[in-house]
């Protein structure tokens, strides 16, 4: 069987998230304490009791999410014995999802991804003013249709496809009056539904620049090693292993699109005939279920989830 881990996004947190790894793993609980000491910011505690309004703030939502997914590969490695390297072909996060499969292959260490994420978001929300912005969900219509509404509603503005997540679920991003606009457009293009989004900034987009150098700088003294496993990469959704490329594309990402439907399919090119998504939430497993119905898909959350996986081993499906 051949496998990938992938790595969930902004809008999977939520209050109470990582508790129960918590409560239960210990290794998951020092992972929290490592996040907690980089970040000098007791942010287990927020992840853990909330209030919502925080903890999705970008600044926050980011590293949480990371903390999840990586409590999990470590309780996996540490409690279980299952390599990443021996377990899975590559790795794949969507958007902040990719620092997160980063860490979990070895190319990061677990603090600078926490204060390049805690970095990363900061400066995503101090490149544009909230309420300049914006981002929506277009259902129902293809990625080339979408990038045509959103060009069409531009108006000199900034409107483009941001996410290609699957069929018929693309999410566009820029100016909020673009973003408005498109949405009507969209409708008389016959997509099913425009769902504004609730994000503080539009991401994935031209106006994130000053965010993309702001990363180009930190991420110029970060160490990145070669990962154990090839990174598929979002901006490309190709493979790839060399640090400096790796250094280019994460710098890359935050301008550019989210290329998840191709990452999916590339995946299934090169033989991944299952998915683990690791860490809080099951919407990648969702989208994946979309993109490719040949490929199996499972959610590695609770202890139980985690458990479960290590046991079954290679009969896993």
């Amino acid at each position: 069987m051949s496998r990938a881990f992938v790595f969930p996004g902004q809008g999977s947190q939520t209050v109470g998230m990582g508790r129960e790894l918590a409560g239960n793993m210990p290794v998951a609980a020092q992972v929290f304490e490592e996040i907690n000491d980089a970040l000098g910011q007791n942010l287990s505690k927020l992840m853990f009791e909330g209030p919502q309004e925080e903890l999705t703030l970008t600044e926050n939502a980011q590293p949480a999410l990371m903390a999840v997914s990586i409590a999990v590969m470590r309780v996996l490695e540490k409690d279980f014995e299952v390599k990443l390297d021996q377990v899975a072909s590559y790795v794949a996060g969507h958007s902040l999802g990719e620092y997160s499969a980063l860490t979990a292959s070895g190319a990061l260490s677990l603090a600078d991804t926490a204060c390049l994420l805690k970095l990363r978001g900061q400066a995503m929300q101090r490149a544009v003013p909230v309420g300049v912005g914006a981002m929506a969900a277009l259902l129902g219509l293809d990625f080339d249709v979408a990038q045509e509404v959103a060009d069409e509603a531009a108006q000199g503005e900034v409107c483009t496809a941001a996410n290609d997540n699957a069929d018929g679920q693309v999410v566009i991003s820029g100016h909020k009056a673009a973003v408005d606009r498109a949405i009507e457009i969209a409708r008389e293009r016959g997509a099913k539904r425009g769902i504004l989004l609730p994000v503080s900034a539009p991401f994935h987009c031209s106006l994130m620049q000053p965010a993309a150098d702001e990363m180009a700088e930190a991420l110029s003294d970060t160490i990145i090693s070669p990962p154990k496993i090839p990174l598929i990469a979002n901006v490309t959704a190709l493979p790839e292993s060399d640090p400096q490329m790796i250094r280019k594309y994460l710098v890359e990402q935050v301008t550019g699109k989210v290329r998840w439907r191709e990452t999916i399919l590339k995946m299934n090119e090169l033989g991944v005939n299952q998915v683990i998504e690791a860490g809080t939430g099951k919407v990648l497993t969702g989208m994946m279920r979309r993109i490719c119905r040949d490929m199996k898909g499972i959610s590695l959350q609770t202890p139980s989830d985690i458990e479960n996986f290590a046991k079954a081993g290679e009969e896993n499906v």
